[in-house]
């Protein structure tokens, strides 16, 4: 599935020249006089895999929220792919929001379906309604989706009626039917039972091996080592440390990154 046509194969994974599908620069947010975010800079590259990993509290789904403009920025900037730059210190327009939200896709925490909706009208919610797509295409489309996710003929069932990992499988194939430049997930399998969890994040590995580009917090630092290209590590709203999975989980140079990994992977020794 490419980000294009999500019915067809994807591309190759990103190169260190492949073009920024967006770079965020200085970002600020504050909420009640507390700043969450101290300027942060991002970039990922098209067909990149970015990672972000931290302490609750750090600061990391408020970067996903930005790029979703669910949440929008006091100041700092975001370039786009088209050139287009939205500068949130000068104020950005509903238009230009708007114009940021529709190259993303958000997979959320705790699924986020309608309850009174089947799987494949969930799915083909945003395709039809906000895109304005074909709806027997969307449908066709859907069922695709959710078969190649291990969810065929559950199309007329209900949230209620599925479990937490199929749900959030729901979440992801919603994404994908909107056809996004990029993929964002917010900690995806925080909210699943430990043995739900590797159902879900197979089908995200699986979308990083076809090519679609994504941003990830999240707090499965295995994951992180095997799929993604760069891990940022974020602390009291700034990036703190950024490279190869390999040097950031491996060899961090930062002190605060290295008492993070520490007590995430060794727990029981502090």
């Amino acid at each position: 599935m490419s980000p294009a046509d999500a019915s067809a194969a994807g591309p190759a994974r990103a190169s260190s020249s492949a073009p920024a599908v967006l770079t965020v620069t200085g970002l600020t947010k504050s909420f009640g006089g507390t700043a969450v975010l101290k300027g942060i800079d991002l970039s990922v590259r098209r067909g990149q895999v970015v990672a972000i990993i931290g302490p609750s509290g750090s600061g990391k789904t408020t970067v996903l929220r930005s790029l979703n403009s669910l949440e929008v920025p006091d100041g700092g900037t975001v370039a786009l792919s088209t050139g287009q730059v939205l500068d949130f210190g000068a104020g950005a327009s509903k238009r230009e929001l708007l114009a940021l939200r529709d190259r993303s896709s958000m997979v959320f925490q705790h699924f986020n379906l309608f309850p009174h909706m089947t799987v494949l009208q969930n799915v083909v919610e945003g395709p039809i309604r906000v895109q304005g797509r074909d709806p027997e295409e969307a449908r066709s489309e859907a069922r695709g989706l959710l078969a190649r996710v291990g969810l065929g003929g559950r199309e007329d069932a209900y949230p209620v009626e599925l479990s937490g990992g199929q749900q959030q499988r729901v979440g992801i194939v919603r994404a994908l039917a909107l056809r996004p430049e990029l993929l964002l997930f917010d900690e995806p399998t925080s909210a699943l039972d430990p043995e739900l969890v590797g159902d879900v994040l197979t089908v995200v590995k699986e979308l990083a091996e076809e090519g679609w580009t994504m941003i990830v917090v999240t707090h499965e630092l295995e994951f992180a080592r095997r799929v993604a290209d760069e891990v940022v590590f974020m602390d009291d709203g700034v990036v703190v440390e950024r490279g190869t999975p390999a040097a950031v989980l491996n060899r961090p140079r930062e002190a605060r990154t290295q008492q993070f990994l520490r007590r995430v992977l060794r727990p029981l020794d502090d």
